[in-house]
């Protein structure tokens, strides 16, 4: 079953979500269809268990963003938590990409994904500091646009040889994202 799911990410990171077949995936994985059909009904069973796992992934990834600080401290945070990110991201990117771009028609499987990702949506809307008595619409806005940026800069990251690693790309963005979104502006 583990080769299976890994040959599946494979064979959804080539073809993307709707060009994956099965005979894609027993090809990559050296085994026969009817070993295929011993674990999964059909390929949307396989991605429906790639689906889960990634939720559980970031499910746990939402939870360990600690509190993020206006000084280094919360510098040193946000980079291990990028890096985390990213870490999840190449594992399961193709999952997260089929949901980000509406690849996936099942009713279930987008609600995963819009669940497993409100949760980083929720814990970023959180830890953003309040800008001067900002609604919840706001802060809810800004956390949904940091989620984007850092999923399209995962997805860039993770497919381009950038000639840096996961953790320098993690510190180097790090800064970034806390000046943008972690420092209370302040008037003068």
């Amino acid at each position: 079953m583990g080769r299976l799911l890994d040959a599946g990410v494979e064979a959804l990171a080539t073809g993307g979500y709707h060009a994956t077949r099965v005979d894609d995936i027993v090809r990559l994985a050296y085994v026969s269809h009817g070993t295929f059909y011993l674990y999964f009904a059909d390929k949307e069973a396989l991605f429906r268990v790639l689906a889960q796992r990634c939720a559980d992934e970031t499910t746990a990834l939402a939870a360990s963003l600690g509190e993020v600080a206006a000084d280094d401290a919360g510098v040193a945070v946000l980079a291990e938590w990028l890096g985390d990110f990213l870490v999840l991201y190449r594992s399961s990117g193709v999952v997260i990409r089929a949901w980000a771009e509406q690849q996936v028609t099942d009713r279930d499987l987008a609600r995963l994904g819009r669940d497993s990702f409100g949760k980083i949506a929720a814990v970023l809307t959180a830890r953003i500091p309040d800008q001067d008595g900002d609604s919840l619409t706001s802060a809810s806005l800004r956390a949904t646009a940091l989620l984007a940026m850092i999923e399209r800069f995962a997805y860039v990251a993770t497919s381009r040889d950038l000639g840096v690693n996961d953790a320098e790309i993690a510190q180097r963005l790090a800064p970034v994202v806390h000046r943008g979104f972690f420092r209370v502006a302040t008037s003068g």
